[in-house]
């Protein structure tokens, strides 16, 4: 055990220019944090078995869930539940960075809608 941070665990990239880092990867639990430039975005998608929550860091998280629409400050997060259409984006001017928890993980459970 040792403490973890974005220098320290394993990266990768997705989408246009965007960043990911695994803190904890587990089989039963996965939580990253990413980070997204101003104007891009994830693809509309949902998760068959995983249920995830983003909790924003710094920025501001423009979050579709089920046709929904939210607008996500600092220190906010939001439930999505497995099985529910959502896209994340950044429509603002500086970079976007929150932790997303997910449980089970999420990789390879993705469906694009």
């Amino acid at each position: 055990m040792k403490p973890v941070n974005t220098e320290n665990t394993e990266h990768y990239t997705w989408g246009d220019n965007c960043d990911g880092w695994h803190l904890v990867k587990s089989a039963n639990l996965s939580v990253i944090q990413e980070l997204v430039p101003p104007g891009c975005k994830e693809v509309r998608h949902y998760h068959e078995h995983s249920e995830q929550f983003f909790f924003i860091l710094s920025g501001i998280a423009t979050i579709e869930v089920d046709g929904k629409e939210y607008k996500l400050h600092p220190q906010q997060g939001i439930h999505v539940p497995a099985q529910t259409p959502h896209q994340l984006k950044n429509k603002h001017e500086e970079h976007l960075c929150f932790i997303v928890t997910s449980t089970p993980p999420s990789h390879g459970d993705r469906v694009l809608v």
